[in-house]
């Protein structure tokens, strides 16, 4: 018999650990940035049962109340009392920041090239770290974007919607989705192999119950009806039982779901995180680009799919490399394809900053349910105004 082509991704709502770190990161940088758009921001979050540390490198004019805004963010996510194993109120809270090193702020304050050729010009600050990043798109879906990640991503939004909307009032804030599609030969979704979701939960309530609410609630008002037949397998917390969860179960940090974050491991990573950091953080910036070049090359009908890699060194401006792969599917050759980004697309990073105008608070609302393919959010490294200049090489 033939092997099923099937991929696989995960999700995880608001109140999963890791997540809230990563909440709770970009909350310390969108509320700097909103009082100093310059602010220097490297923060990272730990938790643990009662314990928030709140740790890294931040250089600011701005005075915010960090405690508050830990509070305020733990709050907004559901844990708000000491049953649910963890309290806004009163768990303990530990900072522990510095100054940006000197060294780095040299070569973001002024780049390579700047030294070496006595340019006068703000587009040519440095890169605050070197790495490789990767943007992927694919006509998979309306957003662009792989269609289990996609799906996964809606899955864990509605179960966070019922639970704050208190139709399943026994729903506590940690979860996780999973969902496994089935490809044909072509490369089209084709159904749903497997979808699972664990869910904390009051440990009154039935597995029963749980499986019929969640899957009457979730599932099937969310899924399309036509990739769902009698041979999905629907998994509903398969260990049958989750009342301990969040930083109680399990200890969270930032950064720690890079692929939940970007493709669902549909494309390469370049193994950078994005919250806490800012936007002259290339692991952030250079992603968001890398995804505009991609997304865009796709919707102008250049390629089905596109994956576009960029690498930067600290305190140089200009890539020290890029890199593009549309898998069989591009209408032009590769190497035409690098030369048009060239020709199209400014990567330094001071350029896609202003472009994009990045130095605005507008990272807390993608710390959840990923940053890319948002149809919720209006977010610049979505932005299809690239899609008639990409036409004209065709």
């Amino acid at each position: 018999m033939k092997e099923k082509k099937l991929f696989t991704s995960e999700s995880v709502t608001e109140g999963h650990p890791d997540k809230m770190c990563d909440q709770i990161s970009d909350a310390i940088l969108d509320e700097l940035i909103k009082k100093d758009p310059l602010s220097r921001v490297a923060c990272e979050v730990c938790t643990t049962t009662g314990l928030v540390l709140v740790m890294g490198e931040i250089t600011t004019n701005a005075y915010i109340d960090m405690q508050k805004v830990i509070r305020d963010t733990i709050r907004e996510v559901g844990y708000t009392r000491g049953k649910y194993g963890f309290d806004a109120d009163n768990c303990g809270v530990i900072l522990a920041i510095d100054e940006q090193s000197s060294d780095i702020a040299l070569g973001v304050n002024k780049s390579l090239e700047q030294k070496k050729e006595n340019i006068v010009d703000d587009e040519f600050i440095g890169a605050g770290d070197q790495g490789m990043m990767f943007g992927f798109a694919t006509n998979e879906t309306s957003e662009y974007m792989p269609y289990p990640i996609a799906m996964a991503h809606k899955l864990a939004k509605k179960l966070t919607e019922v639970r704050k909307a208190n139709k399943l009032s026994y729903l506590r804030p940690d979860g996780k989705t999973q969902v496994t599609v089935e490809y044909d030969e072509t490369g089209s979704p084709i159904r749903f192999d497997t979808v699972l979701i664990s869910t904390q939960h009051a440990p009154e309530i039935s597995q029963n119950e749980i499986y019929k609410d969640i899957k009457e609630q979730v599932i099937l008002s969310t899924l399309p009806d036509s990739m769902i037949d009698s041979e999905t397998k629907i998994l509903i917390n398969p260990t049958g039982s989750f009342v301990i969860g969040g930083p109680h179960g399990d200890s969270g940090l930032t950064g720690r779901k890079i692929i939940v974050d970007t493709y669902g491991g549909a494309a390469r990573h370049g193994g950078g995180a994005f919250s806490g950091k800012d936007c002259t953080k290339v692991d952030r910036s250079g992603a968001y680009a890398a995804r505009y070049v991609a997304k865009n090359i796709v919707a102008s009908g250049l390629a089905e799919k596109c994956e576009v890699q960029l690498s930067y060194a600290i305190g140089v401006a200009n890539p020290t490399s890029m890199a593009v792969e549309t898998f069989n599917t591009s209408r032009v050759n590769e190497q035409e394809l690098l030369r048009m980004i060239r020709s199209e697309f400014d990567l330094r990073p001071q350029t896609i900053i202003s472009a994009m105008n990045l130095r605005k608070p507008i990272y807390k609302q993608t710390a959840v349910y990923g940053h890319f393919g948002r149809d919720d959010i209006d977010l610049p490294w979505e932005s299809l105004d690239k899609v008639n200049d990409l036409k004209k090489y065709l």
